[in-house]
């Protein structure tokens, strides 16, 4: 940062000032002095002028009102911004609360407690509650409408300060022995602060100030010090946290009166006066710190005692009351900021976020773009790309720092103008210090430096990119210490060990050219480095310590602005062969003596980038241009320069961009000419072509011959125009002169100058005037603007317009294609009949409609067919996507996408009507990959849908067989059974329907289903699962039936269903079948059943002698209560064999069907009786619908 004085304000009649308070929101200054005196002031800027923005615009005072009703000397005045009001008091202890009304203050409340006088008060952050403190050691804290919350006496307490924490829960109160209390918000004390800076300080201290920042503007580090605590003696420290047991500690080697925080927390200023030591008296000198304790810099004051010192409420201004005057001083903050290609790159703080805002303002299309960056240190640009240097995050994994480079601290990212990474390095030094050429990055610590030779891709593959990334070990990065002589060899490693040696002489600033670095060190050493190899060419000796450093073009002069703002040069080569560079009067005028150039308070340079000999610089608040050391006239701004080439300066005013850094505007962007082009450009409007012809000779630049180029072209004065271009090297516009030169008409060449300088309306007018419609066509179809050929095409008829018409509708189609506007490019690509964007277009709106007409209206074998195919296959559309392919002659496409989508069953059909062999193969694989992922049912689904459906009921056993075994549910092991089953049913179906294909029309249909029997047992080996493929379901149906019955209390039917079970013992265990017919025949006293069950129970091999113990006790136990014999006949037992072998059995009952008249279910050919059947919609063992 940079500051200067720049008004002072007199106090009528010499009162001395006491206190001063300036207003951050509405910018109001309060005074308070001996003898009652308060006043409040207002500085406003009073200008038209647009340019003149912020502190260039001059400022006059809008308010200055003395405030009537203090009698002793004002010794407190604090602001209430929130609610604008004014708290002041005086040494009798007088309070007064003053409000504005109609643009007056006048006193709103007044209080005095006549005891003692109020030391210091002070509002909470929201401006709701004011703490006030007396010397006596009362605390009284108030709310804004004049109530007290509460009140209390510290006892044998002298109290001197009070100031609120950023959340309002805590006070501290310095006490006037200098020490500081914690106390909590409703008055409760809660601990001493440790004041870490007084250690080894004897005799008596006071405080100077204690300041809070609270947080208001956001932070410029997560976790920054907020807290400053000064004392009179020059110590002082600057805390995170109020009991922060490590702060920052500071000794200003002053006496110090006053301190404050600016509005944004980064810089506080403390105010006092220093012990000159050549003369006996003291001088007035503000110093300035950043959070961390680092000096800023020193600001020196006339007069004789400072007393007070306030921030204005942007942080550019600061307001010293010294004796009976008002000093303000204007700041120039340092930024972080940098101007890229056109990209003004910007970062401000948040209160709402941790991190910095980066903001990357193209000012050519007025976008921005947001990057969010952790401790942002600072912002470097050149060329198209621009540096951000931060701190390295502790808890994120650095994926990009290579192993040896150990736990580095710091990154360097690279960027280019729209804020994308393009490339980043972690580092260990801290980045102090950064400059930037087109080839190389160098950051500097104040021991050492780090060079990064980086590279950018632009047209690179990710192969090349990646051995980009590898290069590292190949010296594209060195580190130097300060210390070392490097002779440009291969001497330069990346080892950041020898960083860390300390150096005695710190380096204070470095800058660098394609050529040429340049290091500055704090005892006024310069050193000159070369580059790219880097080696100490030469040292130079300066009397002052250097701040910022800057080269010209050619590397051959340093312009230096030290610490106090004096700007210098140092001429790096002899001038002595500068002739031949330069051309005309140049040569001849001797350059200006650089070693006797000195300008005061200058706060910014730039060299221009295409002449040596012209730079810019700010002082003050003026910009003035220098052309051989020799000045222009300066011009009133307070801008950062941006840029300086083709005699323009581009500057932005960035103060005016921070009050409001989410909205930049265009009007914040400045561009001056410089004279040599404003004098030539008067020249040619008012003097003439020849005259301002001879006036550029003698002062050539490209800039001045284009701008005579473009003059002559307009007056169609051909010859100077292509003589101009020539000096300004433009191969282009000496084409385009030629062209001119060839053209008969008049009206021609007007109208193609027109075009040039890009007035394309009044270009298409005169050669529609000229009745050349098709130039005027053709100028649009340059131009790129469709709608306008459109248009042009529809209103008049051409040979030729029938393809240039399909050309612009589907260049219309293609733009809004591009702004992904699809329903509108349909239109126009139907009219231009591209059917490949078409397509395209009817995917992105999901008009698989529109897309099945398209590929149905192409010719067979068209090329777009594939794509249509693989566009239906993404969606699943499986039937559309065979079509396409089929109809492009690739049935093997039809097949994948069949098998992609898993439709088996077309996929084979498809493969049988064109002969292809492989889609057994295909799908055994698949079959097996499901399996080996252990999906069965998914393969079950597959064989299925393939038709293959002895393979699926062979799986669906399998897996019927495992379920059972788990003994879970089963009824679900009933379903998977009945499935296995209709599996094998369908089998049957499929072998019958082949055999009948094959035997068309010769036999009858008994002989071909014979055929399809005789077949199966020919081809299956598996007997058991396809002729009792329903065994499995029946089993379990009759085993949950019997179940249900029971519970239902139908005893006797239970028992009977039960009995059925004994067929079934390879498919339900037998201790489940015979434990369940002992229950039912025991519930239907049939004991001799009952009995029969208990035998075959006891005799089971599989289990355990406990078990069987059990059973034999429990059988004990039935039948010495009961003999056991049936008291009726079982049926089972009683019905004879029929006569053709066993009788059915009923589905819905279980009972034997012995009538001639049963109902027989269609799928699993299952019986039941007809009036037990009546009631079911649904065959009770297969679950399919009764017909």
């Amino acid at each position: 940062m940079f500051i200067y004085l720049s008004k002072k304000i007199a106090i009528p009649n010499s009162t001395r000032l006491k206190c001063v308070s300036w207003n951050k929101d509405q910018g109001y200054i309060a005074c308070g002095g001996e003898e009652g005196l308060l006043k409040v002031l207002k500085l406003e800027t009073q200008t038209d002028d647009a340019k003149l923005k912020g502190l260039a615009a001059p400022s006059n005072l809008s308010m200055n009102q003395t405030l009537e009703g203090h009698s002793g000397a004002v010794q407190v005045v604090t602001w209430n911004e929130q609610y604008q009001k004014l708290t002041t008091s005086d040494q009798n202890g007088l309070i007064i609360v003053w409000m504005l009304y109609k643009g007056s203050w006048y006193e709103e409340m007044i209080n005095n407690r006549n005891k003692s006088v109020v030391r210091s008060m002070s509002w909470n952050a929201s401006g709701q509650k004011i703490c006030i403190v007396y010397e006596d050691g009362a605390v009284i804290v108030g709310s804004v409408d004049g109530n007290r919350i509460w009140g209390k006496e510290l006892k044998g307490i002298q109290l001197a300060h009070v100031a609120w924490s950023p959340d309002s829960k805590i006070l501290l109160f310095g006490m006037a022995n200098g020490e500081i209390h914690i106390y909590d918000n409703q008055g409760n004390f809660i601990v001493k602060m440790t004041i870490s800076c007084l250690i080894n300080v004897t005799g008596a201290i006071s405080i100077a100030g204690i300041h809070w920042y609270p947080g208001t503007e956001g932070y410029i580090e997560p976790d920054c010090p907020c807290l400053a605590v000064c004392f009179d003696n020059g110590r002082g420290q600057i805390m995170r946290y109020e009991n922060d047991e490590n702060p920052i500690l500071l000794d200003t080697q002053m006496n110090v009166a006053s301190i404050q925080w600016n509005h944004c927390g980064s810089v506080l200023a403390v105010a006092g006066c220093q012990k000159n030591i050549t003369m006996d008296k003291d001088v007035n000198v503000v110093q300035f710190y950043t959070p961390f304790g680092e000096h800023l810099r020193t600001l020196k004051v006339p007069g004789k005692q400072m007393s007070a010192v306030s921030w204005e409420g942007g942080g550019l201004r600061i307001g010293l009351a010294v004796d009976s005057f008002i000093y303000f001083a204007n700041i120039r903050p340092d930024y972080k900021w940098g101007y890229c290609s056109n990209t003004v790159v910007y970062a401000y703080t948040r209160p709402d976020r941790l991190e910095y805002s980066v903001v990357f303002w193209d000012t050519k299309n007025n976008e921005k773009f947001v990057k969010y960056v952790k401790s942002l240190i600072s912002i470097t640009t050149s060329g198209d790309f621009c540096i951000l240097a931060t701190k390295a995050d502790d808890n994120q994994p650095q994926e990009e720092a290579e192993p040896e480079s150990g736990n580095a601290t710091f990154v360097l990212v690279l960027c280019n103008s729209i804020g994308t990474p393009l490339d980043s390095k972690y580092i260990d030094i801290d980045p102090l210090f950064v400059t930037m050429t087109k080839t190389h990055v160098i950051a500097a610590s104040k021991e050492a430096f780090y060079t990064w030779q980086y590279r950018v891709a632009k047209k690179l593959t990710a192969m090349e990119i990646n051995q980009v990334a590898k290069t590292r070990k190949e010296g594209r990065e060195r580190v130097y210490h300060i210390d070392d002589t490097p002779t440009g060899n291969t001497d330069g490693t990346l080892d950041f060990a020898k960083a860390f040696t300390a150096t005695r002489d710190h380096i204070c600033c470095i800058t660098a050219t394609d050529k040429t670095l340049i290091v500055g060190r704090e005892s006024g050493i310069i050193q000159r480095y070369s580059l790219p190899n880097v080696a100490l060419l030469q040292k130079y000796t300066l009397n002052y310590r250097a701040y910022q450093l800057s080269l010209n073009c050619n590397s051959s002069r340093l312009a230096i602005i030290d610490i106090a703002g004096v700007l210098t040069f140092l001429d790096l080569d002899s001038r002595a062969s500068s002739g031949d560079g330069f051309v005309g009067d140049q040569a001849a005028a001797p350059s200006g003596d650089p070693s006797k150039f000195e300008r005061k308070d200058v706060w910014d340079m730039k060299w221009a980038n295409d002449n040596p000999d012209l730079f810019a610089m700010m002082e003050k608040t003026r910009m003035y241009v220098f052309r051989n050391l020799d000045p222009e006239e300066p011009i009133q701004t307070s801008g950062y320069i941006c840029n300086f080439e083709d005699l323009e300066i581009k500057s932005v005013l960035l103060d005016e961009i921070m009050k409001d850094p989410e909205r930049p505007n265009k009007d914040y962007l400045i561009n001056f000419e410089i004279r040599s082009l404003r004098d030539s450009r008067a020249l040619i409007e008012k003097v003439g072509i020849e005259d301002a012809s001879q006036f550029i000779e003698d002062n050539p630049h490209p800039r001045l011959w284009r701008l005579l180029a473009e003059a002559a072209l307009q007056k169609l004065d051909l010859k100077t125009a292509e003589q101009a271009f020539v000096r300004c090297k433009d191969y282009q516009g000496i084409e385009f002169v030629k062209r001119l030169g060839n053209l008969q008409s008049e009206s021609m060449k007007q109208a193609e100058v027109v075009a040039y300088f890009g007035r394309f309306e009044e270009a298409e007018r005169m050669y529609l005037d000229m009745d050349r419609r098709d130039l005027a066509i053709n100028l649009r179809i340059k131009l790129g603007d469709w709608f306008r050929v459109l248009q042009l095409l529809k209103t008049g008829s051409g040979d030729s317009d029938d393809a240039l018409l399909e050309q612009a509708y589907n260049a219309i189609g293609d733009y809004f294609a591009d702004r992904q506007k699809w329903v509108n490019a349909v239109q126009y690509y139907l009219q231009g009949r591209k059917q490949e964007r078409l397509a395209e277009c009817y995917y992105m709106l999901e008009d698989y409609d529109g897309l099945e007409r398209l590929a149905n209206s192409l010719p067979e074998n068209h090329k777009l067919l594939p794509d249509i195919g693989q566009m239906f296959v993404t969606v699943g559309m499986c039937e559309q996507a065979v079509n396409a392919y089929l109809k492009c002659n690739q049935p093997k496409a039809a097949v994948e996408a069949c098998v992609h989508l898993n439709q088996w069953n077309k996929a084979v059909e498809l493969a049988k009507d064109h002969n292809m062999k492989e889609i057994g193969p295909l799908l055994s694989k698949y079959a097996s990959h499901l399996l080996e992922k252990n999906k069965r049912l998914e393969a079950v689904e597959l064989y299925r849908k393939a038709h293959h459906f002895l393979d699926a009921a062979k799986l669906m056993f399998k897996i019927a067989d495992e379920e059972a075994k788990k003994r879970t549910r089963p009824l679900r092991v009933k379903k998977l059974y009945v499935l296995a089953a209709l599996l094998v049913e369908n089998y049957h179906e499929q072998m019958k329907t082949s055999q009948q294909s094959k035997a068309k029309g010769k036999k009858s249909e008994a002989t071909s289903a014979l055929a399809g029997l005789l077949e199966e047992d020919a081809s299956s080996t598996d007997n058991r699962i396809v002729d009792n493929a329903w065994r499995g379901a029946e089993a379990y149906h009759f085993f949950l039936l019997a179940q249900r019955q029971l519970y239902d209390g139908n005893v006797d039917a239970a028992m009977k269903t039960a009995l059925h079970l004994r067929d079934y013992e390879d498919i339900i265990p037998a201790v489940e079948i015979y434990s369940l017919l002992a229950i039912c025949s025991s519930a239907n006293r049939a004991f001799g059943t009952c009995s029969r069950a208990f035998i075959k129970l006891e005799s089971l091999e599989s289990l355990s002698p406990e078990q069987r113990q059990s059973y034999e006790e429990l059988a004990l136990e039935i039948f010495t209560k009961y003999p056991p014999k049936d008291n009726r006949k079982s049926e089972l037992d009683s019905i004879s064999e029929g006569v053709e072998g066993k009788l059915p059995t009923c589905i819905v009952t279980g009972r034997i069907i012995s009538e001639y008249q049963f109902w027989m279910c269609s799928s699993c050919k299952h019986c039941a009786m007809e009036q037990e059947i009546n009631r079911y919609n649904f065959c009770p063992l297969c679950h399919s619908a009764l017909a």
